[in-house]
């Protein structure tokens, strides 16, 4: 008689446990979506705050950059390296090193609209508050405080022209479009440059400018078709993204970061798998180079 309500009462506990430890680790749909939700706001923050703060991803739209860029080139800004700009305001963070000569950078310009409704450029600084901004991809020809002039092709900083050496190889672009090739020195740093030998738009020779205090001066290195400081001025520290330093894809593909995601792009585009993961930087100045030439145009170099 007393087994049998011992029994009993040890098979009704046992019963009861089963199902309360079931409610407790079992979380319901209401908990789940917002375990979810709060894992994908976490993802979220840290992406935009590498983003903002360590390295954020750029797309080649044009050839300005031609040699050293080509369309369809997608690269990462090194935005430590400058200081990182705290978001909505033109403060920066410390960086590791001062912006150089020949550093290729990536840095917003203003986009304002004119009487004939296209765009402008201009810098951000100057430009009407409101106005729209755009990045843009240049390599850093003039510090601040610095002469430099572009006549008859040739670029001078400080009054000294840049050496130059032809390059054995010309540069055809995807139109078929052929430019000569030259290795142009900027101090340490020597990179390819173009000369295209159409005749040259009488824009750009436009003489003599000195960069103000805190301010750069930007060239395209496809320097006969490059819209750059020479037309539209020089731009802030505070603009400046970040230097590119590797180029993480390239294709042949002329489009907006949604065509990334577009299939057909991955099956019919030609994809440039010598390039991804190339490092976008100077070479080092050959010894027989430096000092030697200075003509920027044609195939050999005149004194």
């Amino acid at each position: 008689m007393s087994d049998s309500p011992g029994t009993d009462s040890s098979a009704g506990s046992g019963g009861t446990e089963g199902p309360g430890n079931e409610s407790q680790t079992s979380p319901g749909p209401v908990v789940a979506i917002v375990d979810q939700v709060v894992t994908l706001v976490i993802a979220i923050t840290i992406a935009l705050a590498i983003r903002q703060f360590l390295i954020e991803p750029f797309r080649i739209p044009s050839g300005s950059m031609f040699p050293t860029l080509l369309i369809g080139d997608h690269l990462f800004v090194n935005k430590l390296s400058y200081g990182p700009r705290i978001p909505f305001t033109d403060t920066r963070l410390p960086g590791w090193r001062e912006p150089e000569r020949g550093d290729v950078v990536v840095f917003e310009v203003g986009r304002p609209m004119t009487r004939r409704g296209t765009r402008d450029i201009m810098p951000v600084d100057l430009a009407p508050e409101g106005t729209p901004t755009e990045d843009f991809v240049k390599r850093l020809i003039g510090l601040p405080g610095d002469k430099i002039s572009w006549r008859r092709g040739q670029l001078f900083v400080n009054g000294v022209p840049a050496d130059m050496s032809p390059a054995e190889d010309e540069f055809v672009d995807d139109t078929g479009q052929r430019y000569e090739k030259a290795w142009e020195n900027l101090g340490d740093c020597r990179h390819a440059v173009l000369d295209d030998p159409r005749p040259r738009d009488p824009r750009f020779d436009r003489g003599t400018y000195i960069v103000e205090p805190g301010r750069y001066f930007m060239m395209g290195d496809n320097r006969d078709n490059s819209n750059d400081s020479r037309g539209w001025g020089t731009v802030r520290l505070e603009e400046m993204k970040g230097p590119a330093f590797i180029l993480y894809w390239s294709w042949d593909v002329n489009g907006n970061m949604l065509s990334f995601f577009n299939p057909l792009n991955w099956w019919s585009a030609d994809k440039r798998w010598d390039r991804v993961f190339q490092r976008v930087k100077c070479e080092t100045p050959e010894a027989g180079v430096a000092g030697g030439n200075s003509s920027a145009r044609g195939p050999a170099p005149a004194g």
